[in-house]
This record gives structure tokens, C-alpha cells and sequence, in this order.
């Protein structure tokens, strides 16, 4: 009987063995880390690094004048579940957002409990805080009470917020950020990047140059050049 149990016995720290070193070339092998991309996308959640992450963010005001108000009220219907938005509306988990634009961030709201870490933000919701915070509501106020993770897609956040704007708010929309400094006005770029205007022309066609060259006073292609002592010594024996 006792070489029966003691046989049993090495049967099963064996076996335990050989599950235990199973289990650690399994984990050698196989690595539970996230995958540097996803197979597919999860609404609502926020991209490793924050939705905000990208390089080069485009600045929402390029995106308001495109920004379509029905697809932004689509959007909504993902705050839906915690604010609402019609005049007079109840506060709910979140507060009621009608005329939130242009308001002090986290004040009034018909005293609704807003965290000391947005009521630390100071100012009021203009478009580029309300961007900031719909990119992901903890990196804009760490320690807020906001569950939602962010909204990564710009152009789905340009459209919300021209949504909520139209919510009682109405403020004008910024003005699109210019590509890059623009030639004054009647202006158009010249050689080398140098602006022509219609003023520099006329001058440079006085003084024998060519209208698609900048810079005044070089000779057009192909006119003769006069050397300034020759035209001196030329005068002085025409008297």
C-alpha cells in the first residue's frame, strides 16, 4: 500500500512539474503585450499615447468652416447617455450643455458638481479648449470626473462642436489659420519667392527690366548692355 501512495505521489509532483515548466515556456513564447496596432477599432477608447497623441495636430479652426452640423448631432449621440442638450435641460451625470460655448469652464450649470480639477482650468469654452477637452478629457483636466476616453477622429470633433455651438451658443467660427505669409495685396510671387507688384513692374519696365523677374532694374533677356563710363564719355563729346 505504501509503494502504491508513493508511486501516486511521484506521478503527481510530476505532473505538477511538467505543467509548471509548461506554463513558463508558454509565457517565454507567447507575450500578453498589446499589439503595436490594432486588429480593429473600439469606439470610445483612446489610442496608446491619447487620442491627442499625433504629431501634427490640424487645428480645428481649419476644420469648422467644412464641419457639417448634422453629422456633429450623430456624434452627440455618444454624450447622450450623460448630458443633454436642449434648453433647459437637466443635468444628468453630466451637466446640460445648452449654450456651453462661451461660458466659464465648470461654472454655472444650475450648480451642478463639477470637479476642482476642471474648475482649475480657468477662462472660458472656446473652440480650441472644447477640442482639447473632447481629445481626451483627463490630459485636458487631470483628475476630472469625465469617464468618456476622447473622440480620436478631428473631423468627427470639428462636426460635434459645430453641433454644440448651434446649441444656443453661436459664437463666429475662427478664422482658418493661413498656410503660410501671404504676398501683399495685387501681388504675385516672382522669381526666387520674391513678391511682384504692379508697382515694382512699372518700375522695373522703366529702368529696361523684365516684368517676371523681382528685382528691380535687371536687364530684360536679350537687351543690350550699356557700360555707364562709355555713356558718360559718349555725352560729354555730344556737346
Amino acid at each position: 500500500m505504501d509503494n502504491r501512495t508513493n508511486t501516486i505521489a511521484g506521478w503527481t509532483l510530476a505532473a505538477c512539474g511538467a505543467a509548471l515548466g509548461l506554463s513558463i515556456v508558454g509565457g517565454m513564447v507567447f507575450h500578453g503585450e498589446r499589439p503595436e496596432k490594432m486588429g480593429y477599432a473600439i469606439e470610445g477608447v483612446e489610442a496608446e499615447g491619447g487620442a491627442g497623441g499625433a504629431a501634427a495636430e490640424v487645428p480645428i479652426a481649419s476644420l469648422l468652416a467644412t464641419a457639417d452640423p448634422a453629422k456633429g448631432a450623430e456624434v452627440f449621440k455618444k454624450c447622450a447617455a450623460c448630458h443633454t442638450i436642449n434648453q433647459g435641460g437637466a443635468n444628468g451625470v453630466g451637466p446640460n450643455l445648452w449654450g456651453t460655448l462661451g461660458e466659464g469652464v465648470a461654472q454655472g450649470k444650475a450648480g451642478f458638481a463639477f470637479s476642482d480639477a476642471l474648475k482649475s482650468v480657468g477662462g472660458n469654452w472656446d473652440f480650441d479648449k472644447m477640442n482639447a477637452w473632447l481629445i481626451s478629457p483627463r490630459k485636458f483636466a487631470n483628475g476630472t470626473k469625465m469617464t468618456f476616453a476622447g473622440l480620436g477622429n478631428a473631423q468627427d470633433r470639428a462636426n460635434v462642436i459645430l453641433y454644440i455651438n448651434q446649441q444656443g451658443s453661436n459664437l463666429p467660427l475662427p478664422a482658418a489659420p493661413a498656410a503660410g505669409a501671404a504676398p501683399a495685396a495685387g501681388a504675385a510671387p516672382g522669381k526666387d519667392g520674391v513678391a511682384v507688384t504692379p508697382a515694382s513692374k512699372a518700375e522695373n519696365g522703366a529702368r529696361g527690366g523684365t516684368a517676371d523677374i523681382g528685382n528691380t532694374g535687371t536687364p530684360a533677356l536679350g537687351a543690350p548692355s550699356v557700360d555707364p563710363a562709355a555713356a558718360v564719355e559718349g555725352a560729354k563729346a555730344g556737346k
